[in-house]
């Protein structure tokens, strides 16, 4: 349990050490270093560098999990990730097809994989518990 607990504070680092450096690249290159080419591509360098670091204390926090935690989240993730297909490839043709009168953009995505990883995680857990 006490590795568990290491584990989840050092994916929990790791994740907002990538979103951080997500938002550095993201504005740093309009508000702080006037789209600086050398510098913006350090930025997207270091958030890619980060985001394996975050994939890395990802699968050692899963290794840390006992058979039962480690079952809840990968169904969880297979939810996850059959619905944000399956959604996100029909939210792309509404746009297309100019059904919606919006642009169908990565945030609503990333948004809608959060929600859905949550609820399905809560209902694992309610389930089997």
């Amino acid at each position: 349990m006490k590795n568990l607990k290491q584990q989840t504070l050092k994916l929990a680092g790791w994740t907002w050490s990538w979103v951080a450096t997500l938002a550095l690249a993201t504005f740093g290159p309009k508000f702080i270093w006037d789209e600086h080419y050398t510098l913006t591509t350090l930025a997207i360098a270091v958030n890619l560098i980060n985001g394996v670091m975050m994939i890395i204390a990802n699968r050692r926090y899963f290794n840390a999990m006992d058979e039962l935690q480690r079952k809840i989240h990968t169904e969880a993730l297979a939810i996850t990730l059959g619905l944000s297909v399956i959604v996100g490839l029909s939210f792309s043709l509404l746009d297309q097809t100019n059904l919606i009168s919006f642009d169908a953009e990565i945030g609503f995505l990333v948004g809608f994989i959060g929600i859905t990883y949550m609820l399905a995680l809560a209902i694992n857990r309610n389930r089997y518990t």
